[in-house]
């Protein structure tokens, strides 16, 4: 398709996506919540269709040789399924945002100040192979009376259409606008360019996915954006540790999902414990499949393992990889982190109240965890239901980012008459 034909029918879409936005901008919430009800009803109802959509998603991928953490992102399940209407289920039961007061307050001259959160507008959302994200982020955003474009990878083309299609039949039942839910239903990245650039359509816009797909979108775009480049997320084994804790922390982070944004990539220990830990955990990884890279003390306790370059250490791997150091204190650990993480999720295990306060009080990520795995960093789990992202951003949204995070504020002044002097 020329891009000319890009710009003309992305052009309509934009125009229908900025007359629901203003429909939805003043939806009672019962009535939101009356269409995320009826979307999640729909996608149960339409489970079948989905899933086969999904399997010819999955074929396709396996045919191209995409690897096993892409399949996995990629895979939808009766199980996934479940889990992405109850996410919607949960953002029914979640307050209302839009119209909250932040704040109010009164001036001397008489005038009432009060900042009311109101909706972004138009949100458009770029992502990879993850089908699930369909369904979390146009609920996100009619939760908090934005009306959403949807960019999926072409992996999971098919898989989208399906939610999507789906997501509009129930929402139409219940009174959504026309426009409120749109999938951008090319592959080709001429017309993600297009898209870009539409900052007369579009308030916002957040990717999801790699880094490169991230630091693409910033260089194109002419539109506001929310980003995390990458998660590069570790575990620090304090001196005080429990051992088995700290065994059972880093086999979840790393091992339960290794291709998500919240999945550990390195393992920092102390050296008072690493000549008895080190052996222990790598011993249980290798078992698990993970392939070890170390710095030289640890090489020298786990000869398997090979030498992490530079690189290495500033790497997301989204894979069965991971970095393991040996560090002096948690001062020492907390300077790792600051120089190869990316501010996203890092945990301390320790039994010192101390070292813990210090960790938490001293690192400057998105989300820093005590006794507990890096893959809690998500909206879900925070009780925020689903999730569009997570912002490692030093913005006002940082973190899972969820409904509040989605919505702005407006001052609203009321006066008796006066005048500036």
């Amino acid at each position: 398709m020329a891009e000319s034909d890009f710009a003309d029918e992305l052009a309509e879409m934009g125009r229908r996506a900025k007359a629901a936005s203003r429909e939805l901008y003043n939806m009672p919430g019962v009535q939101k919540n009356r269409c995320l009800e009826a979307i999640a009803a729909e996608i149960t109802a339409d489970q079948d269709n989905i899933l086969a959509a999904n399997e010819k998603d999955m074929e396709a991928a396996r045919e191209r040789g995409l690897n096993s953490a892409v399949l996995d992102r990629l895979s939808l399940t009766e199980k996934r399924l479940q889990k992405m209407t109850k996410g919607l289920r949960t953002l029914v039961g979640l307050q209302e945002p839009v119209g909250r007061e932040d704040a109010t307050w009164l001036r001397p001259n008489g005038l009432k100040i009060r900042r009311v959160r109101v909706p972004i507008g138009v949100i458009a959302i770029i992502y990879e192979a993850r089908p699930n994200v369909t369904a979390d982020a146009a609920g996100l955003c009619l939760k908090s009376g934005n009306a959403v474009f949807l960019r999926g990878g072409s992996e999971s083309i098919n898989s989208n259409k399906a939610i999507v299609d789906a997501m509009r039949r129930g929402g139409e039942k219940a009174g959504l606008p026309e426009g409120a839910v749109q999938l951008m239903p090319w592959t080709e990245r001429e017309a993600v360019n297009e898209l870009l650039q539409m900052d007369d359509k579009i308030d916002l816009v957040i990717p999801r996915g790699g880094e490169g797909l991230i630091r693409t979108v910033v260089q194109k775009s002419t539109i506001p954006v929310i980003k995390h480049y990458k998660g590069v997320c570790h575990v620090y084994v304090h001196e005080d540790a429990d051992q088995d804790m700290a065994l059972k922390i880093i086999e979840n982070a790393k091992c339960q999902r290794p291709g998500v944004c919240n999945a550990a990539e390195t393992v920092l220990i102390h050296s008072d414990i690493a000549e008895t830990f080190a052996p222990r955990m790598a011993a249980s990884l290798e078992e698990k499949g993970v392939r070890l890279k170390g710095d030289e003390a640890f090489c020298k306790m786990v000869p398997s393992a090979e030498s992490a370059s530079d690189e290495d250490w500033r790497t997301e791997f989204l894979d069965l990889i991971l970095n393991v150091g040996v560090v002096d204190s948690a001062e020492q650990a907390i300077e790792h982190i600051t120089e190869y993480g990316s501010e996203h999720s890092d945990s301390i295990v320790t039994s010192s109240k101390k070292a813990a306060n210090y960790f938490t009080e001293n690192l400057d990520s998105a989300a820093v965890y005590v006794n507990a795995s890096t893959r809690f960093t998500d909206g879900g789990e925070f009780g925020m239901g689903a999730e569009i992202g997570v912002s490692t951003d030093h913005i006002h949204a940082r973190g899972p980012m969820a409904i509040d995070e989605l919505t702005i504020y407006k001052y609203v002044v009321n006066g008796q008459g006066q005048i500036r002097e």
